[in-house]
């Protein structure tokens, strides 16, 4: 990946790779100029006329940096239009342009992958690789490219590419998103202790409960199915309930009710 300055220096290697790699002699300049600006009259002419978001690229995954994600780097397809220029022979007319622009193409063919001693410094970290394909859909667009110079067309070849990768600045990287530290239901937990009561005993005229957290809770007692007390709030753990009067020897139940939260019977055994 490279910063903003990618897209400039591959064209700079792209024209370092036709002048290390020309055969023909003399060999020709190379210029990186638009159709309408005059250069040499024997030279090679790159011209970018078009740039394009990858779009599969562009859906890569968020990366980690620092204590952020940034999100995937800029991926683009460059479009150039290569034209060779030469002075036209009275009898062969642009035959030295044909064979500038032949040689050029043999050298993108050969070196379809622009080699890593070719690639300007600021692209040696790149993780993709840059790729030169002639561009066959390019040619109605090269049609139109002479007409909006208003320069009478000339023998060019349309190529692509790809993939130039522009880092995001860090300015607008995210914070990273909290982790989930449990995945799953949550365990259901009691924000409070019910209440419980755990003893009864039978003391003279009286009944004796014993319990836990009862404090503050309405209690409900019925003695052999007849409501007996009802009342609170309880203030502790222990309360009383009078027996009910003239009692007939017997087993009976006592039901107790917390609130609704806490229900329980004993038995209790009245003597003769």
């Amino acid at each position: 990946m490279s910063d903003s300055t990618a897209i400039g220096m591959v064209s700079a290697s792209l024209r370092k790779l036709l002048l290390e790699e020309f055969r023909l002699c003399p060999a020709p300049k190379v210029t990186i100029l638009a159709p309408d600006e005059q250069g040499l009259d024997r030279r090679l002419n790159l011209f970018l006329y078009k740039l394009v978001e990858n779009p599969f690229l562009k859906n890569q995954d968020w990366t980690a940096q620092g204590d952020g994600i940034v999100p995937p780097p800029l991926s683009l397809t460059l479009f150039y239009v290569l034209t060779s220029y030469a002075p036209n022979d009275d009898q062969m007319g642009n035959v030295t342009a044909q064979q500038l622009l032949g040689e050029a193409m043999r050298i993108f063919s050969e070196h379809a992958t622009i080699p890593t001693r070719y690639l300007e410094s600021g692209l040696h970290a790149a993780r993709e690789r840059l790729n030169i394909v002639s561009d066959e859909s390019g040619w109605e667009e090269l049609t139109n490219l002479w007409s909006a110079f208003s320069q009478p067309f000339r023998l060019s070849v349309p190529y692509r590419v790809s993939t130039v990768q522009i880092d995001r600045s860090p300015d607008g990287s995210h914070p990273v998103p909290k982790r989930v530290r449990r995945v799953g239901v949550p365990e259901p937990r009691v924000s409070f202790k019910p209440p419980v009561i755990t003893e009864m005993t039978g003391a003279g005229t009286e009944l004796a409960f014993t319990g836990t957290h009862l404090g503050g809770w309405q209690v409900s007692i019925w003695f052999g199915g007849i409501p007996l007390a009802a009342g609170g709030p309880l203030t502790g753990d222990t309360f009383t309930c009078p027996l009910p009067p003239g009692l007939a020897p017997g087993l009976y139940e006592v039901r107790v009710e917390i609130s609704g939260m806490f229900r329980r019977t004993f038995l209790y055994e009245a003597a003769p």
